[in-house]
C-alpha cells in the first residue's frame, strides 16, 4: 500500500503545482478536470498521512521496547504500539475504498425527472411525493434544487417534473435513484379500503457542461409558447415558455418555469444537453463490460428498484434486498441510510470484482 501512496503523493504534488499555471488556468476544460483531480487526491493524502503516522507509531514503540530496560517506558510503548494497531485495519479500509477509481460523473451536478407511471391519479400523487422527498434531502444536504418544468396531476402530484440539483458530488449520490419506484397503499379515491399498486419513474442525468456535449443550434427546433398553470400575470399572456427539440435524435428539452424567455432556453438547453450527454454515457456503460452489474440504471428504465409500502410501513430496496420499517421518515426525505448501503454494497463490488488487494 505504502507504493501506492506514494505514487498518489507524486501525482498530488505534480497537479498541485499544475493547478496554478496560468496556461492550465486560461483552458477552462482542463483546469475543471485538474481541480477535480485535486480535490479526489487530497481525501487520499490526508488518510495517508494519519496513516504513516500510525506505522510510524509502531515502528517507535517496537524501537522503545527493544532498547528500553525502565518498565514503565517499555509499558508506555507497549501501549503506543496497541493503540497504532487498533487504528490501523479501519485506515487501511478507508484507504482502499479512496483508491477504487471514482466514476468522472460522479461530481457533477444532476437533472432529475420523475414521471407518473401505472396507476392512473395515485401515480401522479406518488410522483409528487417522490419530489417532494427528493427535494427535502436535497435542501437537507445543502445543495440547492431549481424547478424546470412539470405537469400537474388531475388529483395533485405530477404526470412529469423535471427538477436540477447543484451542489457538492450531486450525481455520485443522487445516481441510485434511477429506475422505477413502486408504492403500494390505499388511494384517497379508495372507498372500501384495498390496496393499490402505482409506480412512478425516476430518471437521474449527469448535467453536462459545455465542453461534454456541444449542441449544435442548428440541429435544434426552439419553440416559443405561452406557460400554463400557476404563475401569476404573465401564465398565458407571453410566450415565454421554450421547447427544443434536437432532430437528429428526437429529444425534447422544455422549460416554463422562468418568466424570463432567455432564462427558459438556457435551462431548457441544459436539460437537452444533459439527456444528450445520458444517452453516449448509456452506450459506454452497455460496452463496459465491468459496469453491466452496477446498481446504477442505465438503459433499462423498466427495472424495479424500490417499493414504500404504507400498510407495513417500510420501504425495500430489491437490488440489495435491504428492507427498512421507517417509510414515513424515508417519504420525508431521510433516504441516506438507503444511499449508504447502496453506495458500500457498490463499493465492495468493485473491490471484488477488481481482485484488490492492496
Amino acid at each position: 500500500m505504502i507504493d501506492k501512496l506514494q505514487i498518489i503523493q507524486q501525482r498530488y504534488d505534480e497537479v498541485s503545482d499544475l493547478i496554478i499555471q496560468p496556461d492550465i488556468i486560461s483552458d477552462q476544460k482542463r483546469y475543471v478536470l485538474l481541480s477535480k483531480e485535486y480535490k479526489d487526491l487530497s481525501k487520499i493524502v490526508a488518510k495517508s498521512e494519519i496513516y504513516k503516522s500510525l506505522l510510524s507509531n509502531i515502528e517507535e514503540a517496537e524501537e522503545m521496547m527493544s532498547e528500553e530496560s525502565d518498565p514503565e517506558m517499555i509499558e508506555m510503548a507497549k501501549l503506543q504500539m496497541e493503540e497504532a494497531k487498533e487504528q490501523l485495519p479501519s485506515i487501511e479500509e478507508e484507504i482502499k475504498f479512496l483508491l477504487i477509481p471514482k466514476d468522472p460523473e460522479d461530481s457533477k451536478n444532476v437533472v432529475v425527472e420523475v414521471r407518473a407511471g401505472t396507476g392512473g391519479d395515485e401515480a401522479s400523487i406518488f410522483a409528487g411525493d417522490l419530489y417532494r422527498m427528493y427535494t427535502k434531502y436535497c435542501q437537507d444536504q445543502g445543495w440547492s434544487v431549481s424547478l424546470v418544468d412539470s405537469n400537474e396531476g388531475t388529483a395533485g402530484g405530477f404526470k412529469e417534473v423535471i427538477f436540477e440539483v447543484s451542489g457538492n458530488d450531486v450525481y455520485g449520490t443522487m445516481k441510485y435513484e434511477s429506475g422505477v419506484h413502486r408504492v403500494q397503499r390505499v388511494p384517497q379515491t379508495e372507498t372500501q379500503g384495498r390496496v393499490h399498486t402505482s409506480a412512478a419513474t425516476v430518471m437521474v442525468l449527469p448535467e453536462a457542461e459545455e465542453f461534454d456535449v456541444e449542441v449544435n443550434m442548428s440541429d435544434v427546433r426552439v419553440d416559443y409558447f405561452c406557460s400554463s398553470g400557476p404563475g401569476g400575470q404573465s401564465v398565458n399572456t407571453t410566450y415565454s415558455a421554450v421547447r427544443l427539440t434536437h432532430e437528429p435524435t428526437g429529444i425534447v428539452a422544455q422549460c416554463q418555469d422562468q418568466k424570463s424567455q432567455h432564462k427558459n432556453k438556457d435551462k431548457a438547453l441544459k436539460v437537452l444537453r444533459s439527456r444528450l450527454y445520458e444517452l453516449e454515457l448509456s452506450k459506454k456503460l452497455e460496452l463496459d463490460s465491468e459496469k453491466r452489474n452496477t446498481l446504477v440504471s442505465s438503459g433499462d428504465r423498466s427495472a424495479k428498484i424500490r417499493t414504500y409500502n404504507y400498510p407495513q410501513g417500510r420501504v425495500t430496496d430489491h437490488r440489495i434486498g435491504l428492507t427498512l420499517y421507517d417509510l414515513q421518515n424515508i417519504i420525508n426525505g431521510d433516504i441516506q441510510k438507503l444511499i449508504d448501503e447502496l453506495k458500500l454494497f457498490q463499493n465492495t463490488q468493485q473491490l471484488k470484482n477488481a481482485g484488490e488487494v492492496i
